[in-house]
């Protein structure tokens, strides 16, 4: 499929649209992935969302796979890639609200977007929400440490770091293989990383006055993706569903769940 394109402050956003029938859903990967990580890795497949006759909508974040950026830590930040998402919203769908699934940095993201324009969308797929508020600190550490290793040791070193670590057992159990390599460009990977690293959700008190249905999907085995995140946002969320993916049955299973989430 050939990408389309959108132009942005500072960057040039890299999209896709499976064309069915309406509502639109939007679909945000994580931190270092893009589509094509996506694809390569095999573990988070939203083709049942398309299959169901939705127009599914995919795109790289700024600064990831096909999208370009600039060497900013603020163009980051998740309020910022909130921004670009209603930039695109603009386009694709601008007179009616959408669905949106998002992983991981996509939560954060979505969190950002639906707390400021809750106009804009329907119902909400979050998928392996990330560290946040009390445990966001420490994690931010940890992306500060992967910046200064690209920038003093190369992006090669970074990717063998990363490597070394032990796969989340969910996936190995399932057969996945290793999650592929950041799809960064490497001159501007440790900006990146530094803007993840400072940010975090909306406050507590503002992610409870979303009314959105809301479906929390966490796996479980992952100190960058815990748990408790979920719970905390099931807690908070008036109309959310807790979903939790501890086998890899489950997982494959996501995207029809996510499907049939956004029909009901």
């Amino acid at each position: 499929m050939t990408d389309l394109q959108l132009d942005v402050d500072g960057a040039r956003i890299a999209y896709e649209v499976q064309e069915g029938a309406g509502p639109i859903v939007v679909a945000l990967h994580g931190l270092s992935s893009s589509r094509g990580s996506e694809d390569a890795a095999g573990f988070f497949d939203w083709s049942p969302v398309a299959r169901a006759g939705r127009v599914l909508v995919r795109y790289d974040a700024r600064g990831h796979g096909r999208s370009t950026g600039r060497a900013e830590p603020d163009d980051y930040a998740w309020p910022a890639l909130a921004e670009d998402l209603f930039a695109l919203l603009d386009v694709v769908s601008p007179d009616e609200p959408v669905d949106a699934i998002g992983v991981s940095m996509g939560v954060g993201t979505l969190l950002h977007a639906v707390s400021r324009r809750p106009e804009r969308f329907r119902r909400l797929a979050l998928v392996i929400p990330p560290t946040a508020w009390a445990t966001r600190a420490g994690q931010g550490d940890g992306y500060r440490q992967m910046a200064r290793m690209a920038e003093e040791r190369g992006y090669d070193a970074l990717v063998r770091a990363m490597g070394a670590f032990a796969p989340l057992p969910l996936l190995e159990e399932g057969g996945w293989t290793v999650a592929p390599p950041p799809d960064i460009d490497p001159a501007i990977l440790p900006a990146v990383f530094r803007g993840a690293a400072g940010t975090d959700f909306p406050a507590p008190e503002v992610v409870a006055e979303i009314r959105q249905p809301v479906l929390l999907a966490p796996w479980v085995g992952d100190p960058g993706h815990p748990v408790s995140t979920a719970e905390l946002l099931h807690d908070l969320l008036p109309d959310s569903t807790l979903a939790l993916l501890d086998t890899p049955d489950e997982l494959r299973a996501l995207g029809g769940r996510i499907a049939a989430f956004f029909t009901d």
